[in-house]
Formats: structure tokens, C-alpha cells, sequence
């Protein structure tokens, strides 16, 4: 389908199905995508990206054209949904972790890539949120400055110190990677 965001959200509201899936269908990977980053996850950002999408099944029939990008609303939806639940993973005490299947990458790239990946996501998740948001926004959902600075509800200036002092801590953290 070659509509914009804004004609399968109106299609939606309509009851569209056909609008609803080729939405889904266009938008879902980045929210997965967001939601594993930010939350470490699949999972839970299984359930996030649900819950994304019943929220915008519920907005479509208010939704106001050229009162925000679509885009830009959708994943604040998203991003709120996974400080939601890193507060609530915060609340909880747990005695023990919970055993986690790994989600690393598959055999054939190699032990070393698959550690590398494992510290890169460690170190990602050891992040403050903001750091991490900014991170997640620019380099892997790959918005340009202007959008992420939108979506995260920060000047471009903020966004660009955000960007700055979660690198510098990734180096750190990284160091020994880049000698190897």
C-alpha cells in the first residue's frame, strides 16, 4: 500500500482491516526493534508493541492530521509503555533473577561476536534511561536529531549531551573492544 501513515490511521478509524494490518505491518519491527533496546527483553517488548497498537486502534478516530507525525506519536507510545514497566521492574523485589533464554546472535557468527553483542547490550542497559532512549532513538530506530529530540520531549541541544554522555560511557565501559 502506498498511503501515508495519516490515510491508513484514518482507514483504521473507518475499520478498516486491510489499513489495520498494512500498519501493523509497516510499523511493528521498529517498535519491537525500540522496545527490546530499551527494555533488554522480546517479551516484554512483544507486549509493549501490543499495547502500542491498541492505543492507536483507540486514537485513530481522533486523530487530528498535522497536529504531530504519526511516527513521532508512536513511539513516545512505545517509549512511555517501556518506562512503565522499567519502573515496575524497579518496584518488585526479586529474590533470584529469572533465568532467561539467550537471545544472543545464532552460532554460525561466533562465539567472540556473541560476546561482544551480550556486552554491548549490557552496557547499553546499564545506562541511565535518557542516555539510553537518546542512544536507542538515534542509532537504532535511526531518526535524525530533529525527531528524536521531538519524541523524547528535549531540545535539540539536550538530545545532542544525552547522545554525547552515553557515548562516552559506552567507551568506557567498551575500552578493552576497541584495543582487541
Amino acid at each position: 500500500m502506498g498511503e501515508s501513515d495519516e490515510e491508513l490511521l484514518s482507514q483504521v478509524a473507518r475499520g478498516d482491516a486491510a489499513a489495520a494490518r498494512a500498519l501493523v505491518g509497516r510499523k511493528l519491527p521498529r517498535l519491537l526493534s525500540l522496545a527490546r533496546r530499551m527494555l533488554g527483553d522480546a517479551a516484554e517488548a512483544e507486549d509493549v508493541a501490543q499495547e502500542a497498537f491498541v492505543r492507536v486502534w483507540r486514537q485513530a478516530p481522533r486523530w487530528r492530521p498535522g497536529a504531530a507525525r504519526f511516527d513521532t506519536w508512536l513511539h513516545r507510545v512505545a517509549l512511555n509503555l517501556c518506562y512503565d514497566r522499567l519502573r515496575r521492574r524497579r518496584e518488585l523485589a526479586v529474590a533470584e533473577p529469572p533465568e532467561r533464554v539467550d537471545e544472543g546472535p545464532g552460532p554460525g557468527r561466533g562465539l567472540e561476536a556473541q560476546d561482544v553483542g551480550r556486552r554491548v547490550d549490557a552496557a547499553l542497559q546499564a545506562l541511565p534511561d535518557r542516555q539510553r532512549e537518546a542512544l536507542v532513538l538515534c542509532h537504532y530506530q535511526e531518526l535524525g536529531n530533529l525527531e528524536a529530540a521531538a519524541v523524547m520531549g528535549v531540545s535539540v541541544e539536550a538530545l545532542e549531551s544525552l547522545l554525547s554522555r552515553g557515548r562516552r560511557a559506552l567507551r568506557a565501559v567498551l575500552a578493552d573492544l576497541r584495543e582487541g
